[in-house]
């Protein structure tokens, strides 16, 4: 199994592994270590680069998708003038050069996305609390981009006023700047001890038995976490690092389900 290096540091984005399996059809990679999110809990894979540190050092491939399943699988392509096909093959035939196992590679996170990512993920911790806390609405699945994000909620319906508010409440909250942090936590306990409303541990599998906890902080340091949540995905430090969040629009996804748009601020004036 692939050691899963985001899992106790999100913020690393270099790091060097050692190749354990490679793959064709799709061309894929196993490491015995990694700090690339596979996609999951609605938050995109993470993509970058993966380089030869020994022999050929200028051989790079591109990671193009990232996958957890029995352990995380790393599809890869060459970087153009890398890494390449064989050029006397024709196209349906080019066999690409990979890595040997056991090799090392030195990796690298496209720390743009990576950060995108963590800013909306930790963003929708924050709007799940709120829209439990003051609109008694859990959140029943949401689905993260680069550039904006969604939330689905039990909740009949959403009105113009509802969004200002929930807008405002959440921009407040953000220029808080309350700590986030995370830690992990047997199954069992996390279940006895812990707000299951709250913690979301009945949509995870049975499979998993010990959970990663992603808490921010409340208004003062003796208060209770805003927020306690089991979560493998990427988050800020801090939510002053989420920026300014702008509710885009809601709409109706069936009988008593809400559906929230948001957006980065800067995503938004991009637009």
């Amino acid at each position: 199994m692939t050691e899963r290096l985001y899992l106790a540091d999100d913020a690393v984005t270099t790091f060097e592994a050692t190749v354990e399996r490679v793959l064709s059809d799709p061309h894929r990679i196993v490491l015995d270590r990694t700090h690339f999110y596979p996609t999951g809990g609605g938050q995109p894979h993470d993509t970058g680069t993966i380089r030869a540190v020994d022999g050929d050092q200028g051989t790079r491939w591109r990671i193009v998708d990232v996958e957890m399943r029995d352990t995380v699988y790393h599809e890869v392509e060459p970087v153009d003038g890398t890494a390449g096909a064989d050029d006397d093959a024709s196209d349906a035939t080019a066999q690409v050069s990979l890595p040997e196992p056991g090799s090392e590679v030195a990796c690298e996170v496209d720390a743009d996305r990576r950060a995108a990512h963590s800013r909306y993920h930790t963003a929708q911790h924050l709007l799940s609390a709120l829209l439990l806390d003051e609109f008694d609405a859990p959140t029943t699945g949401n689905q993260l981009y680069r550039d904006r994000a969604r939330l689905d909620a039990e909740y009949d319906r959403f009105t113009d006023g509802d969004l200002g508010r929930i807008e405002a409440r959440l921009n407040e909250l953000v220029a808080d700047g309350r700590a986030v942090s995370s830690y992990t936590m047997d199954r069992e306990t996390a279940e006895a001890t812990l707000d299951t409303d709250r913690t979301r541990i009945d949509l995870l599998p049975d499979s998993i038995e010990e959970l990663r906890i992603v808490e921010i902080a409340g208004a003062d340091a003796d208060d209770e976490p805003y927020d306690r949540t089991a979560c493998a995905g990427t988050h800020v430090a801090n939510t002053a690092d989420i920026g300014e969040v702008v509710v885009t629009g809601r709409e109706t996804k069936g009988p008593e389900e809400e559906r929230v748009r948001f957006a980065l601020a800067d995503h938004v004036d991009a637009d």
